[in-house]
C-alpha cells in the first residue's frame, strides 16, 4: 500500500516536472516578468514625463492644479484644515476623477503603441526571414537541377541553358492558367448576371400580368 502511494506521488511530480519544463510555460513566465518590468516603465513614463507636461500645459491655459485638480463634485463631503479652515474631503466626497481617466487612457496609447511598434518590428524581421528562406530554396532547387542535368552528360552552360527554360516555360504555363481562371471567373459572373436579369424580367412580366387582371 506504502509503495503504491510513493509511486503516485513519485508519478504527480514527474508530470509537475514535465509540465513546468514545457516551452510554452517558461515562455508565458518570461513574457509575465518582462510585462511586469514593461508595466513599471510605462507607469513611470505616464506620471514623471507626460503627465507633469500635461499639468503645466492646463496650469498655462486654465489656471488651474492640472489633472490632480480635474474633477467633478457630485456630492462633496468637507473637513477642516490645520488652520481651520474649511477644504474638500476628497476621501469621503463622490466625484469624477477626470484626471486619472485621462491618466488610464495615456497608459492605454502607450502600450498600445509600444506593443504596435514591437509586433510590427517581429513581422518585418519574419518577413525577412521568409524572403530569405525562400531565396535560398531556389537557390537550393536550382543547384539540384542543374546537378541532375550534368549528371545526364550535359556541360555546365547547357544544364544551365535548359534550367533557364524550365524556368521560362514554367511562368508561361503559369500565366496561361491564371489567364483560363480569369476567364472562367468572368464568363462565371456573365452567366449569374444573365440569370438574374432573366429573373427580373420574368418578375416584371408577372407584375405586368397581375396588373393588367387587377384592372378587368
Amino acid at each position: 500500500m506504502a509503495k503504491v502511494k510513493g509511486e503516485k506521488v513519485k508519478l504527480f511530480f514527474a508530470e509537475f516536472k514535465k509540465f513546468i519544463t514545457r516551452g510554452n510555460v517558461l515562455d508565458m513566465s518570461v513574457g509575465v516578468i518582462v510585462g511586469g518590468a514593461f508595466t513599471a516603465i510605462v507607469n513611470g513614463m505616464s506620471n514623471f514625463i507626460l503627465k507633469p507636461v500635461i499639468n503645466w500645459l492646463i496650469a498655462i491655459l486654465i489656471g488651474k492644479d492640472g489633472l490632480e485638480g480635474a474633477v467633478t463634485m457630485l456630492s462633496p463631503a468637507y473637513t477642516l484644515d490645520e488652520t481651520g479652515a474649511k477644504v474638500i474631503d476628497l476621501a469621503n466626497s463622490i466625484y469624477i476623477d477626470w484626471g486619472s481617466f485621462i491618466s488610464s487612457i495615456i497608459n492605454f496609447l502607450l502600450i498600445a503603441f509600444v506593443l504596435f511598434s514591437i509586433v510590427r518590428i517581429i513581422n518585418k524581421i519574419a518577413a525577412a526571414q521568409d524572403k530569405f528562406a525562400d531565396e535560398q530554396m531556389v537557390i537550393y532547387r536550382r543547384k539540384k537541377i542543374i546537378f541532375e542535368y550534368r549528371m545526364q552528360g550535359m556541360s555546365k552552360a547547357e544544364a544551365k541553358a535548359k534550367y533557364l527554360q524550365d524556368v521560362k516555360d514554367a511562368e508561361i504555363k503559369k500565366a496561361e492558367k491564371e489567364m483560363q481562371e480569369a476567364k472562367a471567373l468572368e464568363e462565371e459572373k456573365r452567366l449569374a448576371e444573365e440569370k438574374a436579369n432573366e429573373n427580373v424580367l420574368l418578375l416584371k412580366e408577372i407584375r405586368d400580368i397581375l396588373k393588367a387582371n387587377a384592372e378587368k
